[in-house]
């Protein structure tokens, strides 16, 4: 279900038409249709938060990030999004700047998200356009999608170490594996551990 389709349904659920949500937020019907009609991509959360207020429910629950029943209350907290990570060839990566915060709950340990781009990650579930959230630590597990630098170029994919070096293995065929020696290991630096991925935003 997208964001335009639960918004549309918990307006119908509340027993709104679309003049009366407009009207709690000072919009006009037309703006209103398209939120409902995801003709507006990625909604900020200045417009988030006062659609969630006036349907009664969290940004998270209109984001699809909790599937609680509306009127259930979680303690949430904002995270930074730091912008574009690849799942194909790296990024390169000036500074890690925030574009705008995005809510999750707080029971959740996250520091940060990144925005996909590219399909070198399919076969996980993760496609081009989905945002990555990523708790911060330096080392994770083999077999773990992890968000890594590597000269100063950032990436998505399952890593793996062992006494010869790091593979940065992709989950799609057309990609090979990358493998760095352990020489190289020095300018490579994990950001954190990829904890859940979220799509149609």
């Amino acid at each position: 279900m997208t964001v335009g389709e639960r918004i549309k349904n918990r307006r119908k659920r509340l027993g709104l038409s679309v003049d009366d949500l407009a009207k709690k937020l000072g919009k006009n019907r037309a703006t209103v249709y398209r939120y409902e009609s995801d003709e507006i991509e990625n909604l900020p959360l200045n417009i988030l938060e006062p659609l969630a207020k006036a349907l009664g429910v969290t940004p998270a629950y209109l984001m699809g990030w909790e599937n609680i029943h509306p009127y259930e209350t979680k303690k949430t907290k904002k995270v930074p999004m730091l912008g574009e990570i690849a799942a194909g060839e790296p990024l390169y990566v000036a500074e890690e700047r925030c574009e705008y915060y995005v809510e999750v709950d707080d029971s959740l340990h996250i520091d940060f998200c990144l925005r996909v781009k590219g399909d070198s990650m399919i076969d996980a579930r993760i496609n081009d356009g989905d945002v990555v959230f990523i708790r911060k630590q330096p080392i994770v597990d083999n077999g773990e999608i992890a968000a890594v630098i590597i000269d100063n170029e950032v990436t998505l994919k399952r890593f793996y170490k062992n006494s010869d070096g790091v593979i940065l293995k992709p989950e799609n065929p057309r990609y090979q594996p990358r493998f760095y020696t352990a020489k190289d290991f020095k300018d490579i630096r994990i950001l954190g551990k990829a904890i859940f991925f979220q799509s149609n935003l």
